[in-house]
């Protein structure tokens, strides 16, 4: 399968650091699909000065805040309906080392159906607190998908394969805010999508905006990690009768 990779940035009210963001991927000649997710005028402002700037850049506009995963579904069935097989997927809040994107790029054209996810690098700008809860995500995900496959469920900076990821979305109900990235991640593995694991720097910026609820967001993905624990017994049962 001959890949056709677009890079794709959900967005909200991050009107100071997409530019920042857009412009350091203007050197890679990826077509880049950003998907705002109903922002203030200000930040759709300075989006809309980014497309006239730059020929790469593609808005899409949603009208109402739907969280961090509806703008993810939006933006994957958005590059599949024009033509893309893979999506790389980048925060708009400048975490990401941009510089990482021909890494991924190369990852997915060597295995252009794995699943490539971001392993984060971090400094001594990562909240303790984050990283712990990290540590915690990824032994989940481990026990919930019987497999040591992925390094860091959590990382927004990913190589998307469209085609078994539409396959989920049509078939199951997935979150819409901030519990969307490890739940696919989980789906797609158990379904047996192979994941490539690529090391990359992630920094917190100092008074960045961040849209983790502590509450609510840590409650759903709670509820995410148990809803695929308490299926484990069944996967493990229905894995040992097809050996």
């Amino acid at each position: 399968m001959k890949s056709k990779t677009c890079l794709l940035i959900p967005n909200y009210n991050h009107g100071r650091e997409i530019v920042a963001v857009v412009e350091s991927l203007a050197e890679h000649g990826l077509p880049c699909l950003v998907v705002d997710d109903g922002s203030a005028e200000s930040t759709r402002d300075a989006l809309e000065s980014l497309t006239r700037r730059h020929s790469f850049l593609d808005v899409h506009y949603r009208e109402r805040n739907g969280g961090r995963g509806a703008a993810l579904k939006s933006g994957y069935r958005l590059a599949a309906a024009r033509g893309y097989t893979h999506a790389i997927q980048l925060d708009a809040d400048g975490q990401h080392c941009a510089a990482d994107v021909p890494q991924f790029v190369e990852a997915i054209t060597r295995n252009p159906g794995a699943l490539v996810l971001g392993a984060p690098v971090f400094d001594e700008s990562a909240p303790k607190a984050r990283l712990y809860g990290r540590q915690l995500s990824r032994v989940t995900v481990w026990v919930a998908t019987l497999s040591f496959a992925v390094e860091d469920p959590l990382c927004g900076f990913r190589g998307i394969p469209l085609r078994p990821t539409l396959d989920v979305l049509d078939t199951e109900r997935t979150g819409n805010r901030m519990e969307f990235d490890p739940e696919i991640v989980i789906q797609l593995v158990q379904r047996g999508t192979p994941v490539v694991n690529l090391p990359t720097q992630v920094v917190y910026n100092e008074g960045g905006l961040s849209h983790f609820d502590m509450l609510g967001d840590n409650a759903r993905l709670i509820g995410v990690y148990l809803k695929a624990l308490y299926a484990m017994p069944m996967r493990l049962l229905t894995r040992r009768r097809s050996r």
